[in-house]
């Protein structure tokens, strides 16, 4: 009883240190049974047919990119990438929110969860959340990786500590945010605060730019991507790609293992996952077209956010996009059939970069040399089709450097670095694959079909592909294969899919003149080499 007594003081005294003190009752490292009794009579979220909880976000159903800050604080001014995306906020400012918060907190009941972000134990981050919703405590023990012992979980310290408050809500005229919504990351004092909005993914994405700070200053490459192997641990193989890609799809492959299917961490020991489950999108999603992931949607310790349900039958409707285009499933890996309770494997043998082009002018599959994988990594390309946004009526160029910009603290130029390095040492084969158009761009075209994109990729996975004659793509440079198995060999050179030639050609410029104008704005300070592997005017 002692001993229970003096944890319970320490548990409390941690909390005090943050400011957190004359709270209600606080519900330390719930189980899921006990975090769905309490999501359920606190009216936070309802019980599905076999046994999802379904929760609505509110407002908010996507991230807010423009609500999250950086704090201008001395340990980390000097190496952030400053700009459009990563946009500082005054300490000052910082230090008078937080103080409301936690005094907004007193009197509330609040759910802690104390977990892992990182599944090598080297590099993983002690982390903890603290939530006035049930809902944030059980997507943190989702998302997140446990800890199963018990003595160890009494006596965590947590290194980053997120206060999450969804009904609390900021002044922007006094606290200096851009709405009522917030998502500020102090590296210094290792807090975040999350206000105003209820979208669980800003959790899961503010501890990834957390990884993407602390990593690479150890010489640890930290990625956006999806992973997977094949025969054993050392048949390793990354997969980065943008959101319509087909990161998810692509790597989820019943032939092989799936590490994770979001973040990722590359050290001198090989590839590890950061997390503990996936955040998948369900919109539309059928049992035919993602069985694994299909059957996570009709499982008990699935969290559905903004799926619409039957509140009579209590059956979710997924091609229900009433709420959302954004619909979200998260669930414990271990869902996956095929996956790795480690979350860890060797160092990849692939490298495959994944973009929708909906210009039709990249080749559906080219190899890569290790400067060109450098440019494309910090180019991070893919199209944005009609329909996806309001307003767009043309296929709009997308780039992202790093494939994951929005989560990337620190300068690009960083990240492709690691990356190029490790290429080099462990002579990693790297791969561009467009899931896109081909025979003409977005609207008089036809996108590649799923089943030459699988079979693309096995070719890569499998090495059938690695001395398979290649003919350079006159434009961008990069090697395109003659054949590739299960797959006709006239779609493999995109300019021979065009009727008219000198329309390709044309198009083929628009997109390089893109390509030359975020390079000059993202990455001017890259090396010669990488400059001059991008694409040519011709």
């Amino acid at each position: 009883m002692k001993e229970t007594t003096a944890k319970s003081a320490l548990r409390e005294d941690s909390l005090k240190h943050l400011g957190l003190d004359n709270h209600g009752h606080v519900y330390w490292d719930l189980p899921t049974p006990a975090l769905y009794e309490e999501a359920i009579r606190r009216y936070e979220a309802s019980l599905s047919h076999l046994g999802p909880l379904v929760m609505r976000t509110g407002q908010y159903t996507g991230r807010l990119p423009k609500d999250k800050f950086l704090v201008l604080e001395p340990t980390s001014e000097y190496k952030i990438w400053w700009g459009k995306i990563n946009r500082p906020i005054d300490e000052k400012n910082f230090n008078a929110l937080e103080h409301r918060l936690c005094a907004y907190l007193q009197g509330k009941d609040i759910f802690i969860e104390n977990c892992y972000a990182g599944a090598d134990e080297k590099y993983r981050l002690p982390i903890r959340i603290i939530s006035e919703r049930a809902t944030a405590a059980l997507f943190a023990r989702t998302m997140f990786i446990r800890e199963l012992d018990p003595e160890k979980l009494a006596r965590h310290v947590p290194e980053f500590t997120v206060i999450h408050a969804p009904n609390f809500h900021a002044d922007p005229e006094i606290d200096g945010t851009h709405s009522e919504a917030f998502v500020l990351i102090h590296f210094g004092k290792k807090i975040i605060l999350i206000g105003g909005t209820a979208y669980m993914g800003e959790i899961k994405k503010s501890i990834f730019t957390v990884m993407n700070y602390l990593l690479p200053q150890k010489n640890v490459m930290a990625m956006h991507c999806s992973a997977n192997y094949g025969k054993d641990e050392n048949d390793a193989a990354i997969f980065f790609g943008l959101s319509g890609t087909g990161k998810t799809t692509l790597s989820a492959d019943p032939e092989r293992t799936l590490i994770g299917d979001d973040e990722h961490g590359w050290s001198d020991d090989g590839v590890f996952n950061f997390e503990g489950g996936c955040y998948a999108k369900v919109i539309k999603l059928s049992r035919e077209g993602e069985p694994e992931i299909y059957e996570t949607t009709r499982r008990f310790g699935t969290i559905l956010e903004n799926v619409m349900m039957d509140m009579r039958t209590r059956r979710v409707n997924l091609d229900d996009a009433s709420l959302t285009e954004n619909t979200r499933a998260a669930y414990p890996i271990t869902h996956i059939p095929n996956m790795t309770r480690t979350g860890k494997a060797g160092h990849p043998k692939h490298i495959i970069m994944l973009t929708c082009d909906a210009f039709g002018v990249l080749p559906p599959v080219a190899r890569l040399t290790r400067e060109q994988a450098m440019y494309h990594f910090l180019a991070g390309y893919t199209a944005k089709v009609a329909g996806t946004e309001a307003g767009i009526k043309e296929p709009q160029a997308t780039f992202s450097p790093c494939f994951g910009a929005p989560f990337m603290a620190l300068p690009p130029g960083t990240y492709a670095k690691l990356l190029g390095e490790k290429i080099a040492r462990h002579n990693v084969d790297v791969w561009l694959v467009n899931t896109g158009w081909s025979g003409g761009a977005y609207g008089q075209g036809q996108r590649i079909k799923l089943g030459y994109t699988r079979a693309m990729v096995k070719a890569v996975l499998s090495g059938a592909l690695k001395n398979v004659p290649a003919k350079p793509d006159p434009i961008f440079g990069i090697a395109v294969p003659q054949s590739c198995p299960g797959v006709p060999a006239e779609i493999l050179n995109p300019r021979d899919t065009w009727k008219d030639k000198n329309a390709y050609d044309n198009k083929a410029r628009e997109l390089v003149v893109l390509f030359e104008k975020n390079f000059t704005e993202n990455a001017g300070d890259a090396s010669e080499e990488i400059k001059k592997a991008g694409p040519k005017l011709v």
